[in-house]
């Protein structure tokens, strides 16, 4: 599976393409009756609507998760800007925290990762005793609010195609595929093209959706970024 998600969109377009085209010459087709042509159509109609909200949705996910990553990552980042006032012994202890924190956090990419290292980083500044403990409980104070941040990402994450869904979408998907095989359409390449390319407008929705669901999707490439940055840069900046 894992392997599976890395492949590129468009090379599962050309793969799908082929291998239906191939099927479209394998398989013979026959013509429908009108109960059949109306069960085709109900059922294409349930697959369009109950696919399109749950796609969209999927997006909006990872719209919310790049919000909710930033605004971390600018918590973050003030935290570590404050640190300057202390002295140095005190300043290398919350950035080592700090960076154990957020190796943690995008590790896995799941939900409540790095809370261990998050709760060390909280008990660190609660049981500070040393100089300056007004920019400590600023500190805290940051970290205790940023624990919003963290709850609405352990939501999204949580978020994905429930299983159930992924049931309901299979069946119709699965349906909706086979009666466009079994359309009898002229012997020609056009013909068999055109039902190629519906088979596999159909399947390109619901690799979309896994691709979406997993966050392996281009478009959450670059969700954890800020984070790694602001690691990778020693706390001096984020994209």
């Amino acid at each position: 599976m894992t392997l599976l998600l890395k492949i590129r969109l468009s090379w599962f377009f050309f793969i799908f393409l082929a291998l239906f085209l191939a099927l479209t010459y394998i398989i013979d087709g026959i013509n429908l009756t009108p109960p059949a042509l109306a069960l085709f159509s109900v059922n294409s109609f349930l697959y369009g609507f109950y696919i399109s909200p749950v796609l969209a949705s999927q997006k909006m996910r990872i719209d919310e998760l790049a919000k909710i990553i930033r605004a971390e990552t600018n918590a973050m980042f003030d935290i570590l800007i404050k640190t300057k006032k202390l002295p140095e012994i005190s300043r290398n202890k919350i950035q080592d925290l700090c960076a154990e924190y957020m190796t943690a956090s995008f590790r896995q990419r799941k939900p409540a990762e790095g809370e261990l290292e998050y709760e060390h980083l909280i008990s660190y500044c609660l049981e500070y005793s040393g100089k300056d403990p007004v920019t400590v409980e600023k500190v805290l104070e940051k970290l205790v609010a940023n624990q919003t941040n963290r709850s609405q990402l352990a939501m999204q994450l949580n978020n994905r195609v429930f299983s159930n869904e992924w049931w309901i979408m299979l069946v119709l998907f699965g349906i909706t595929l086979g009666f466009i095989l079994m359309l009898n359409v002229p012997d020609t390449l056009l013909g068999h093209v055109v039902k190629a390319l519906l088979c596999t407008g159909l399947s390109m929705l619901m690799v979309n959706l896994l691709k979406f669901s997993t966050l392996t999707h281009k478009k959450a490439k670059d969700l954890w970024k800020p984070l790694d940055t602001l690691k990778t840069s020693r706390f001096r900046r984020f994209d």
